[in-house]
Protein backbone atom coordinates (compact mmCIF):
# COMPACT_ATOMS: atom_id res chain seq x y z
CA UNK A 1 0.00 0.00 0.00
CA UNK A 2 1.50 2.93 -1.18
CA UNK A 3 1.74 5.48 2.29
CA UNK A 4 0.06 8.29 -0.10
CA UNK A 5 -1.88 8.33 -3.02
CA UNK A 6 -3.16 11.43 -5.20
CA UNK A 7 -5.78 11.58 -7.60
CA UNK A 8 -8.49 13.66 -9.39
CA UNK A 9 -5.67 15.69 -11.34
CA UNK A 10 -6.57 16.59 -15.14
CA UNK A 11 -7.02 19.54 -17.80
CA UNK A 12 -9.41 22.08 -17.03
CA UNK A 13 -10.33 25.43 -18.51
CA UNK A 14 -9.09 28.67 -17.24
CA UNK A 15 -12.24 29.13 -14.29
CA UNK A 16 -12.83 26.04 -13.87
CA UNK A 17 -12.64 23.39 -10.75
CA UNK A 18 -11.37 20.12 -9.91
CA UNK A 19 -11.18 18.70 -6.82
CA UNK A 20 -7.90 16.77 -5.57
CA UNK A 21 -7.84 13.77 -3.28
CA UNK A 22 -5.49 11.61 -1.42
CA UNK A 23 -5.45 8.60 0.87
CA UNK A 24 -3.23 8.35 3.75
CA UNK A 25 -1.75 4.50 4.52
CA UNK A 26 -3.40 4.44 8.75
CA UNK A 27 0.15 4.98 10.07
CA UNK A 28 1.01 7.81 8.09
CA UNK A 29 -2.61 9.55 8.87
CA UNK A 30 -2.02 8.86 12.21
CA UNK A 31 1.33 9.88 12.74
CA UNK A 32 1.60 13.13 10.44
CA UNK A 33 -0.42 16.15 9.35
CA UNK A 34 -0.76 16.43 5.80
CA UNK A 35 -1.06 19.18 3.06
CA UNK A 36 -0.78 19.83 -0.29
CA UNK A 37 2.39 21.28 -2.54
CA UNK A 38 2.73 22.00 -6.30
CA UNK A 39 5.79 22.81 -8.60
CA UNK A 40 5.32 24.37 -11.46
CA UNK A 41 8.20 23.27 -14.46
CA UNK A 42 11.15 24.80 -13.75
CA UNK A 43 10.33 26.10 -10.32
CA UNK A 44 10.71 24.87 -7.21
CA UNK A 45 8.14 22.98 -5.08
CA UNK A 46 6.51 25.52 -2.84
CA UNK A 47 3.06 24.07 -0.12
CA UNK A 48 -0.41 25.32 -1.28
CA UNK A 49 -2.58 24.19 1.71
CA UNK A 50 -2.51 22.09 4.89
CA UNK A 51 -4.77 21.03 7.23
CA UNK A 52 -3.70 20.03 11.11
CA UNK A 53 -4.81 17.43 14.01
CA UNK A 54 -7.38 20.08 14.88
CA UNK A 55 -8.98 20.66 11.33
CA UNK A 56 -7.51 24.36 11.15
CA UNK A 57 -6.22 24.85 8.01
CA UNK A 58 -3.48 27.01 6.18
CA UNK A 59 -3.10 28.26 2.90
CA UNK A 60 -0.36 29.88 1.04
CA UNK A 61 -1.17 33.04 -0.80
CA UNK A 62 -2.09 32.16 -4.33
CA UNK A 63 -4.65 29.51 -3.26
CA UNK A 64 -6.16 31.94 -0.66
CA UNK A 65 -9.83 32.44 -1.32
CA UNK A 66 -9.76 29.95 -4.12
CA UNK A 67 -8.56 26.49 -2.63
CA UNK A 68 -10.24 24.61 0.41
CA UNK A 69 -8.50 21.65 2.04
CA UNK A 70 -10.58 19.37 4.19
CA UNK A 71 -10.40 15.81 5.58
CA UNK A 72 -12.13 12.75 6.12
CA UNK A 73 -10.55 10.84 9.48
CA UNK A 74 -12.88 7.71 8.30
CA UNK A 75 -11.58 7.50 4.91
CA UNK A 76 -7.43 8.70 6.12
CA UNK A 77 -8.10 11.33 3.43
CA UNK A 78 -7.65 14.68 2.48
CA UNK A 79 -9.03 16.85 -0.69
CA UNK A 80 -7.87 19.86 -2.08
CA UNK A 81 -11.12 21.53 -3.93
CA UNK A 82 -10.17 24.29 -6.28
CA UNK A 83 -12.21 26.95 -8.01
CA UNK A 84 -11.43 29.69 -10.39
CA UNK A 85 -8.45 27.86 -11.94
CA UNK A 86 -6.27 29.65 -13.43
CA UNK A 87 -3.39 29.16 -15.83
CA UNK A 88 -0.49 30.03 -13.42
CA UNK A 89 -1.92 26.98 -11.32
CA UNK A 90 -0.66 24.48 -13.66
CA UNK A 91 1.41 22.43 -12.00
CA UNK A 92 2.07 18.81 -10.46
CA UNK A 93 -0.30 18.55 -7.35
CA UNK A 94 1.65 16.51 -4.75
CA UNK A 95 0.06 15.10 -1.28
CA UNK A 96 2.50 15.51 1.81
CA UNK A 97 2.66 14.14 5.14
CA UNK A 98 4.52 17.15 7.30
CA UNK A 99 5.50 16.61 10.70
CA UNK A 100 3.49 18.50 13.35
CA UNK A 101 4.31 16.92 16.90
CA UNK A 102 1.74 19.75 18.78
CA UNK A 103 -0.78 18.50 15.76
CA UNK A 104 -0.71 22.10 14.48
CA UNK A 105 1.24 23.06 11.42
CA UNK A 106 4.07 25.85 11.08
CA UNK A 107 3.66 27.98 8.10
CA UNK A 108 5.87 27.41 5.38
CA UNK A 109 5.37 23.66 5.50
CA UNK A 110 7.61 21.16 4.70
CA UNK A 111 6.91 17.22 3.58
CA UNK A 112 8.55 14.44 5.03
CA UNK A 113 6.80 11.82 2.92
CA UNK A 114 5.26 12.27 -0.64
CA UNK A 115 3.11 11.30 -2.69
CA UNK A 116 3.49 10.45 -6.71
CA UNK A 117 1.91 13.66 -7.39
CA UNK A 118 -0.78 14.31 -10.11
CA UNK A 119 -0.92 16.97 -12.89
CA UNK A 120 -2.81 19.66 -13.28
CA UNK A 121 -3.58 21.35 -16.18
CA UNK A 122 -5.15 24.63 -16.96
CA UNK A 123 -5.95 26.07 -20.26
CA UNK A 124 -7.56 29.02 -22.02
Amino acid sequence: QRQLAESGGGSVQAGGSLRLACVASPSVYSSYCLGWFRQAPDEERVGVASIDYYGDTYYGGSAKGRFTITKDNNLHSIYLDMVNLRPEDTAIYYCAAILCPTGKVLWPITGERWGQGTQVTVVT
